[in-house]
């Protein structure tokens, strides 16, 4: 590990738990291609409590799971078992009883119609299906509150089966869309999603501590989500996600570390290549990598519709940004160093990832707060971001 690297991301780190408002704990990582260049922790798993953050502490990764299953789906493209672009149904029969949401009549009861088109895979890895979240769109929340759509982080059935916001393939919007392509996985594979992944992805890279279910070793290591308050104070929730969920939930249901998820975006920087084999080709990385959107659509902010969970949230605002398979794409040079065409994304819990293939280096951050885009948190990733660039240079 490099001393000045180690001594910068080390001050960012102790920064983000020692300041005020402050982060309960942080874990961190960075890598290029041959290994981990950093490996960092600071704080504690919950406040008031003695067990010290630390780069193996087990969190909720919410929405940094999306990746992995687009993986899964991807090798599945290259098994010749997964088309792409035919009729998600085919797959995952459920996904063609979906109805689009034309508003809400004089009685405040949803108006539905059939889809002009099918779902496709493509379209949901992409965000482009139709599916939303209750906490980022408002129409979504309606249907929460006033008809009792429960959310997601059931891990049901139920959940993911919210009506679509429009057609198929008109619009880009962030949803519950990966955890249909997860159905996909399944319907193909005959198993679950995290037997899948066990077999096909985690196991190949080593990531001995990311799972769908805790197990005892897992639990032992596991770091509590914490609330922010309006004074920027924080309360630890006791939040876990259902421990044997209806649904393994490919858009958000793994619990993993800053050291497995390293070990998962070194296998993006490498062509696809895990340390015993390719886990995918080339070839399918190079395809997934490319914007997937077509004409002048493009990923949009996130507004925060619900507090508790989110902020309103946006990378690098007023900077145009695509979407790949399954990742965000900054179609500018960022600030921190990061160059045009790099992958990213994030999960609800502050946690913040980046996979930058043209130079070799990538990084994760996790923290464990509720609402999403804490300024802390984000602030921290950014400066742990350039801190990682900087050295390099």
């Amino acid at each position: 590990m490099d001393n000045g690297l180690k001594a910068r991301a080390d001050a960012v780190l102790q920064g983000v738990v020692s300041s005020d408002p402050r982060v309960p704990g942080v874990a961190a990582a960075a890598t290029d291609r041959d290994g981990d260049i950093y490996r960092g922790a600071a704080g504690v798993r919950v406040l008031g409590g003695d067990a010290e953050m630390t780069t193996d502490t087990v969190c909720a990764i919410f929405s940094t799971t999306k990746a992995v299953a687009g993986t899964a789906c991807l090798q599945m493209v290259e098994d010749g078992t997964l088309d792409l672009d035919a009729p998600a149904k085919t797959y995952a029969p459920a996904i063609g009883e979906m109805q689009v949401l034309e508003g809400f009549d004089d009685n405040g009861d949803p108006m539905l119609r059939p889809p002009k088109r099918d779902i496709t895979t493509r379209m949901l890895l992409l965000h482009t299906a139709g599916f939303g979240y209750d906490f980022f769109n408002e129409q979504y929340n309606r249907m929460a509150q006033d008809h009792g759509q429960p959310s997601v982080v059931t891990s049901s059935m139920a959940s993911i089966t919210a009506p679509l916001l429009f057609d198929p393939g008109d619009e880009w919007e962030y949803g519950a869309n990966i955890d249909w392509a997860g159905l996909v996985v399944e319907g193909i594979a005959g198993k679950r999603l995290g037997e899948v992944m066990a077999e096909r992805i985690l196991e190949p890279l080593g990531m001995t501590s990311t799972s769908f279910t805790l197990d005892g070793d897992m639990r032992s290591r596991l770091a509590d989500i914490h609330q922010r308050g309006g004074d920027g104070s924080l309360d630890p929730l006791g939040f876990e996600l259902p421990p044997d969920p209806e649904v393994h939930m490919a858009g958000h249901g793994l619990y993993s570390t800053a050291e497995d998820y390293s070990k998962f975006i070194r296998m993006w920087l490498n062509d696809g290549m895990g340390p015993d084999g390719p886990v995918l080709q080339k070839q399918t990385v190079e395809m997934a990598e490319q914007n997937g959107l077509e004409g002048d659509m493009k990923i949009k902010g996130l507004p925060g519709v619900i507090p508790e969970l989110s902020n309103y949230a946006e990378f690098f605002p007023g900077m145009p940004k695509s979407w790949a398979l399954t990742f965000m794409i900054n179609e500018e040079d960022a600030p921190t160093g990061r160059p045009a065409g790099s992958l990213a994304w994030a999960g609800l819990a502050n946690l913040y990832y980046w996979i930058d293939r043209s130079n070799g280096i990538g990084g994760f951050w996790a923290t464990q707060i509720f609402p999403f885009a804490d300024p802390t948190s984000v602030v921290g990733y950014l400066d742990f971001e350039t801190a990682v660039y900087d050295n390099a240079a």
